[in-house]
């Protein structure tokens, strides 16, 4: 995987945006499989609610989220998609899955190049990791 300290989230353009019933466990979750925590911002009077967080992905991209709540951007979670490249798509996989994922599709060559398999996050939100990367 590329170095997350090489990655700033001020050159970053695009970001998916998620809300979570259970912030914190998927913050534990999206470490695992090798985001970095950027910014996480915390209700002054509820510190177990997270009103906004920046994460990011080590080869390029990145996250915003926060807890499932009344005053929030989106109603309800999930599910949502993306797809990470990744130089070791299977290291990130394995991961996923020992986080607490459920596996959608296993980790396979791909015939159009490349390898990767996908998994449905604590959430069920579906996430691909793979090492094909889009021309």
């Amino acid at each position: 995987m590329t170095d997350p300290s090489n990655v700033r989230a001020s050159t970053i353009k695009h970001w998916q945006t998620l809300s979570f019933r259970d912030a914190d466990a998927m913050m534990t979750w999206l470490k695992a499989i090798g985001f970095s925590e950027h910014a996480t911002y915390r209700d002054e009077a509820d510190p177990s609610v997270v009103t906004h967080a920046e994460w990011l992905w080590p080869g390029g991209g990145g996250i915003m989220f926060g807890s499932v709540r009344p005053d929030g951007v989106l109603d309800g979670t999930g599910p949502s998609a993306a797809y990470l490249v990744t130089d070791d798509p299977d290291a990130v996989f394995n991961a996923a899955v020992a986080g607490g994922a459920s596996v959608v599709r296993e980790m396979v060559d791909q015939d159009y190049g490349g390898r990767g398999g996908s998994v449905l996050d604590p959430e069920g939100n579906h996430w691909s990791f793979g090492n094909y990367q889009p021309a």
